[in-house]
């Protein structure tokens, strides 16, 4: 028998602590993902482990509880969409991220608030001002500046990036959509569980054992990091409005400058902060936006 759902709460600083700490577990995932793919192992293999080990998880947290009816979903086409569009955009950024600072992809990621408001148009229906519009133009120049396709600080591997950002673009858009009508243990076993079974023979054919010590801890904390992160952000947004939330994944600026410093001395470039400082500007802007008109309503 299928689970009731939980119903949406209004607990908004419940719901900003959960998807803060979701934001700094997202940090550590790409944190872990460049030190892997850095270490040797083949970027579907890091992106089979982090589904692999978020999908044992969810299956230790939700299944002793809710049985089998975990697995029930009210509307399974869209929790295939959701699915696919994040198990993709995460093999490209993974990719990505072998050749760029974890600052430079976090920067691009940052753009997700600006492009869910440009997809929604076409995918919710919601209608979108002219302010706004003009938010994401100015959110693009951003993403512009720090990509410098004009100079020698562009690298292919951000157009990986722009195809990271757009998978999980639509993987937010359909979080928003499935928000109240879906258990958080159903759109988790889902989207873990079918990312395990599509990558898991691509993982399995070029397979690489890691050697170091740091290697192996990454190894494992790469799932639970990536579970633990989506649990958290999936919660939020129950407890939580998305316009409320949208501005907290800002966080990233300095949890992924601190990570690049920390553990693969990079520092961010003059290029990065001046684009991310624009990307941000726009996102806020937006949010606030959205704030005016959901209290007009």
């Amino acid at each position: 028998m299928t689970q009731a759902v939980a119903p949406r709460e209004e607990r908004i600083v419940l719901g900003l602590g959960f998807m803060a700490l979701a934001v700094m577990l997202f940090t550590m995932i790409d944190t872990s993902a460049k030190w892997l793919v850095l270490a040797g192992l083949p970027a579907m293999q890091v992106a089979f482990l982090r589904y692999a080990i978020h999908f044992l998880l969810a299956v230790v947290v939700f299944v002793p509880r809710e049985g089998l009816s975990a697995f029930d979903s009210y509307s399974p086409k869209l929790q295939v969409l959701r699915s696919a569009s994040l198990f993709i955009g995460t093999c490209l950024n993974f990719m990505a991220l072998k050749y760029l600072p974890i600052t430079v992809t976090t920067t691009i990621m940052f753009a997700g608030p600006i492009l869910v408001t440009l997809l929604a148009i076409p995918m919710l229906g919601e209608k979108v001002g002219r302010h706004r519009i003009a938010a994401v133009c100015v959110g693009f120049l951003g993403v512009i500046v720090v990509m410098q396709p004009w100079g020698t600080g562009f690298h292919p591997a951000m157009l990986l990036n722009l195809g990271a950002l757009i998978g999980a673009s639509i993987y937010f858009l359909m979080t928003r959509k499935l928000a109240g009508i879906e258990n958080n243990s159903t759109a988790q076993l889902w989207a873990s569980g079918l990312a395990t079974l599509c990558l898991g023979p691509f993982a399995v054919s070029q397979w690489v054992w890691p050697t170091a010590a740091a290697d192996w801890l990454f190894f494992v904390m790469i799932g639970i990091f990536g579970g633990t992160a989506h649990i958290l952000a999936t919660s939020a947004h129950r407890l939580a409005d998305a316009s409320i939330l949208a501005p907290v994944i800002y966080i990233q600026i300095f949890s992924a400058a601190f990570a690049g410093i920390v553990f693969f001395n990079t520092y961010p470039t003059v290029w990065t902060v001046c684009g991310g400082l624009i990307i941000i500007s726009a996102g806020v802007y937006i949010w606030y936006r959205e704030r005016q008109a959901t209290k007009e309503e």
